[in-house]
């Protein structure tokens, strides 16, 4: 197999049960493994992924008709190899503490909030980071009652049974990828292996199957151990993984649908009667991330120019970033209807989309669900004319939603594809809006993924403070952000990344469980970023920024082997984005 964009061949079923079989019987090793022999293994991968990070991006700009020398394949570096890499960085950091301590820190800093819940600052974790991303942290909310010493005893509880009683386990993970982002699979893979201590099995996606390789190469000594194997193929070779016996666990990066087929079986009588009775048809643990309608929540206060353009910038990259195949695009913006700059933010809106060339629809069904999603409605707004043959969609904004249509589609079904809407609250005052905002994204919404608020906050007086941090609690997503795109959570790769705890085996919503968490956290809710109103330099994740490709790539060598002497050249590109 190489790295070219042909279909790879399934893999057989001979070779599954080979695969299986290896991994199972080199299980127990892998659990047992001295912590200075995982890191060994991390650092030797890390090395990996830097080596084929080029050639990687190259496929990844194929497959989705980007061009590879322009701005847009910054995004294929930053949420691929970058990515990777941190995540990589920042678990070999916390099996270094554990090697010394016994425990990884418990992030950098834990205090006790208001409401008597502990929160552990997730970011910035260095100085280096707090560099390069001025004026943002990121703390992750831990359950109600854990307190510091209650939150330590629970970190890294696998590697708080000993050697021998990790050896004991010998269990075995299957990780059926994603096909949208390219870090997903690796990272999702590398948690169930250095924090949960599983051997794994690897099913690429169809969709990005063609990266296999270039993480088989990246990843090659865990190959070689026999503790990972990376297969391929469609639903049947995920089906028999999942069903056989040696296989303990399953975690998803997909759809709820796809899910709910996996543990209730077939819709149906059969399946409403298991899920009555609490009667799943998977047997075994599974840990899930399954997307999201992610809100954009718009405080009706007063903002500058600047601060409007800026934000509208925001919202647009929310959507426009990957073709808007992610789990958490910006799909919903909820606004007040007597906010007397909800028109003027909209037209900057409009000329946001306006401004953003149009992707290829790689991922399969985009055309179908915006077809679907959009058809029969009075008012669409499309931005941007498609090529023929170019397979791509034009920007679409539904504005006017009515927020009492318990009904609407758009607030129920994930517009996997570039599609936003728009709906506004009757409240006017921040605080009173606030409150009416997280009931509709909590009550109205499908998902617990992220949701976003935007809001000046220096301009906030006691009380709309008050009510930020009310709204903050109280949303029921696994990650909060103020001011920014959610991801931020999900690129850091030190916070939690994952739905709300609230769902459930029956009511999936966005999943269960965790993935990134370099700390190792357990009796986790949710993890908050805030950020100031407007960054200067332009993010490198804005539609705009002409720079993208070139501090991509100064990412992947910062992020492989961090130093002050590179953040010169990284924010000289900045500047210039």
């Amino acid at each position: 197999m190489t790295g070219n964009l042909g279909s790879i061949t399934p893999t057989t079923e001979s070779e599954l049960l080979q695969a299986v079989k290896t991994v199972r019987d080199h299980a127990a090793g892998f659990a047992g493994l001295p912590v200075k022999g995982r890191i060994e293994l991390l650092r030797a991968t890390l090395h990996g992924v830097h080596r084929v990070a080029s050639r990687w991006v190259a496929a990844a700009c194929k497959a989705k008709g980007i061009d590879e020398g322009s701005p847009l394949s910054g995004e294929e570096w930053l949420a691929g190899p970058v990515i990777t890499l941190r995540g990589l960085r920042t678990l070999i950091d916390s099996l270094e503490e554990i090697a010394a301590h016994g425990r990884p820190k418990l992030g950098a800093s834990a205090q006790r909030r208001s409401d008597g819940r502990l929160a552990v600052q997730t970011f910035p974790t260095s100085t280096l980071d707090a560099a390069l991303f001025s004026g943002f942290t990121c703390h992750t909310f831990l359950e109600a009652g854990l307190d510091e010493e209650g939150a330590r005893a629970r970190q890294a509880e696998f590697y708080q049974r000993g050697e021998e009683g990790q050896a004991k386990e010998g269990r075995v993970s299957v990780i059926l990828g994603a096909g949208n982002v390219a870090s997903i699979p690796p990272l999702d893979t590398v948690y169930k292996m250095f924090v949960e201590g599983f051997g794994a099995i690897l099913k690429m996606n169809p969709v990005n199957e063609y990266l296999g390789p270039f993480l088989a190469e990246a990843m090659a000594p865990l190959i070689q151990a026999g503790y990972l194997r990376i297969v391929y193929g469609g639903g049947e070779v995920g089906g028999m993984l999942v069903k056989h016996p040696l296989v303990d666990d399953v975690h998803i990066t997909g759809s709820d649908v796809t899910h709910d087929l996996i543990v209730w079986g077939p819709p149906g009588p059969e399946r409403e009667r298991r899920k009555r009775e609490n009667d799943p048809l998977l047997k075994k643990t599974i840990s899930s991330e399954l997307g999201n309608v992610s809100p954009i929540v718009i405080v009706p206060l007063p903002y500058s120019q600047k601060e409007l353009w800026f934000q509208a910038r925001n919202a647009a990259s929310m959507v426009q970033n990957n073709g808007s195949f992610n789990c958490n695009a910006g799909k919903v913006l909820v606004t007040s209807a007597g906010w007397p700059q909800r028109q003027a933010f909209m037209d900057l809106l409009r000329k946001a989309l306006s401004a953003m060339p149009l992707r290829t629809a790689y991922y399969p069904g985009a055309q179908g669900r915006y077809d679907s999603l959009l058809a029969g409605r009075e008012r669409v707004e499309r931005f941007g004319t498609p090529q023929p043959g170019k397979g791509e969609l034009s920007w679409a904004l539904v504005p006017d939603l009515p927020s009492s249509d318990a009904e609407e589609r758009l607030f129920q079904v994930e517009p996997f594809c570039g599609i936003l809407s728009e709906t506004a609250l009757p409240e006017v005052d921040p605080a009173t809006f606030l409150d009416a905002a997280t009931r509709f994204c909590n009550d109205r919404l499908w998902g617990t993924l992220n949701a976003c608020i935007i809001m000046p906050q220096k301009r906030a007086d006691g009380a709309l403070s008050q009510a930020l941090d009310r709204s903050i609690q109280a949303l029921r997503y696994g990650s909060v952000a103020v001011n920014h795109w959610p991801a931020l959570v999900y690129g850091f790769t030190t916070p939690p990344w994952g739905g709300h705890p609230s769902a459930t085996l029956a009511n999936i919503q966005s999943g269960l469980g965790w993935v990134h968490n370099s700390f190792m956290l357990s009796g986790i809710e949710k993890s908050v970023v805030v950020g100031p109103i407007t960054v200067s330099p332009k993010p490198a994740w804005f539609f705009d920024n002409k720079k993208t490709h070139q501090i991509g790539r100064r990412m992947v060598d910062m992020e492989a082997a961090p130093s002050w002497l590179k953040l010169p050249g990284m924010v000289g590109n900045a500047l210039l984005g």
